[in-house]
């Protein structure tokens, strides 16, 4: 045997050596090492990939946190929280916790994901999305009900079926339109995904979960310098910019060097960040601007969508339930208390059944279904009685937290009546135990506009129709960082 044979022989041990050494490394990390969960997990981040490539983690993790108590390590650096007590430690302000997870991502495509950008630019949008400024675009809003009422009314004059799914995020995709841009982009008017950006979308929150999970995977596919260059359908990312710059340009025309022509006025986000451009460019630059009306793009139609198609759901598989919306509504009717179209002020003072099951369906179904990661800060943290060491990744899953058997009784019931029923103190305590729309500085910056349509296209769709599933088999869903339904049939009646 020749020297060259030994050499590769001694190559593959020590090769499988460091595997060994690294695997016992993560393995018996200390501070997490009593922790428990799956076995694999302790080892490799490979189950927690394989975990949410099935599409089922958000069940998942459920199950592990039912068994396991309030930490489970679900990767060997990674910790699932399930304790609604440590939403403050985790999310609070000035806690330290970094956003962990997708910032090497998010820095490759040229966004910062800190702390300290992140509360910048916040600032410089936040007023877009207070509910004052969305209550002047209320008459645009009631035009996509309006439009959207108005197609429905087709299928209950066919008597087809139709997917109502679809429908609502069409509805939700025009609203993100006239809130945005002061204009529809098409879906109610042509039932369909126009230009495909759904299909878009829905790849990148794919590619998104996935490498989410091991991020170093980013660097080998489209974080790759040449891979826009040789596979430009892998970046759907830019299909979402495309979507966005083909609403801007009638309305704020660009120059070749991608600043505004014109002053634009109107009170659209849209118009109201290019005024704060202008105002100020080194503040809020051009591409500021653009990244956060892509933003509403791409995430403002999904999960507004994902709650509709909640609330409807949960009503038709509870007769009883939709009943007690209607009579509600029919009663608020009849004594005048909510117009046509109904307000969203009107739909919260004089609704308060519809309401309750606006939350509970929020409860049930949120849309985001993967933890919100934070990095532990220099120090290390006390958590749920279990000091965590700096630099580890801990988070709380939304599905898991809003199934806290402590808190919300009977957790997997659909119970409206539990958020009108409840003491003052035991209903404060439903509500910051609540992450649907997350929590902290980084909570949903967009969930007044989700919270308008829910508010108002529901009462809307109530008071025309009888709406009732075509059959009666359980929807199915699939987690991809959104937990999204499939189909959705429904069968539509003109009320009499």
């Amino acid at each position: 045997m020749n020297f060259g044979y030994y050499l590769n022989v001694y190559t593959v041990y020590a090769l499988l050596g460091a595997i060994l050494v690294r695997l016992l490394t993560n393995r018996y990390k200390r501070g997490l090492r009593d922790i428990p969960g799956p076995a694999l997990a302790r080892y490799s981040r490979l189950w927690k990939l394989y975990s949410v490539w099935k599409g089922d983690h958000h069940h998942v993790e459920i199950n592990l946190h039912r068994k396991h108590g309030s930490l489970v390590r679900i990767g060997p650096n990674h910790i699932s929280v399930s304790d609604p007590a440590a939403i403050p430690t985790i999310y609070g302000l000035n806690k330290g916790f970094t956003k962990a997870c997708l910032a090497d991502m998010l820095l490759k495509r040229g966004i910062d994901p800190s702390n300290t950008y992140h509360r910048a630019q916040r600032r410089n949008v936040a007023s877009g999305y207070s509910l004052s400024s969305l209550l002047e675009s209320e008459s645009a809003i009631d035009s996509c009900t309006a439009l959207f009422v108005s197609q429905m009314s087709k299928f209950a004059d066919q008597k087809t079926p139709v997917n109502l799914g679809n429908w609502l995020q069409y509805y939700a995709f025009d609203v993100v339109g006239e809130v945005t841009f002061s204009k529809k982009l098409g879906f109610l008017e042509e039932g369909r995904d126009v230009d495909n950006i759904m299909e878009a979308i829905h790849g990148n929150l794919v590619y998104a979960s996935l490498c989410g999970q091991i991020p170093e995977l980013h660097n080998l596919l489209v974080g790759n310098p040449l891979i826009p260059f040789l596979l430009p359908s892998l970046e759907s990312w830019n299909q979402v910019l495309q979507f966005t710059l083909k609403a801007i340009n009638p309305q704020a025309p660009l120059k070749e060097n991608g600043e505004i022509q014109d002053k634009v006025t109107g009170k659209d986000m849209m118009s109201r960040w290019m005024a704060a451009h202008l105002a100020d460019p080194e503040r809020f630059s051009t591409r500021d601007a653009i990244v956060h009306l892509s933003a509403n793009v791409f995430a403002g139609s999904d999960t507004t969508a994902i709650a509709l198609r909640a609330i409807v759901y949960l009503l038709m598989r509870n007769p009883a339930t939709m009943a007690k919306v209607v009579a509600e509504l029919d009663n608020a009717i009849s004594e005048k208390k909510v117009g046509n179209p109904v307000s969203y002020r009107e739909s919260t003072t004089h609704l308060p059944y519809l309401g309750a099951v606006i939350k509970e369906a929020l409860r049930i179904h949120p849309s985001v279904g993967l933890i919100l990661e934070r990095e532990v800060p220099e120090g290390g943290a006390m958590i749920c009685g279990k000091q965590i060491p700096a630099g580890t990744t801990v988070g709380i899953n939304a599905w898991v937290v809003n199934r806290s058997e402590e808190i919300f009784p009977d957790p997997d019931e659909f119970l409206p009546e539990r958020w009108l029923d409840s003491s003052p103190e035991k209903l404060k305590a439903m509500e910051q135990s609540i992450l649907t729309f997350g929590a902290g500085s980084r909570s949903c910056i967009g969930k007044h506009i989700s919270f308008m349509e829910m508010y108002k296209v529901i009462p809307q769709l109530l008071r025309e129709f009888e709406i009732e599933l075509h059959d009666s088999k359980e929807w199915k869903t699939r987690n991809i960082w959104f937990v999204q339904q499939g189909e959705m049939i429904c069968d539509f009646v003109r009320r009499k």
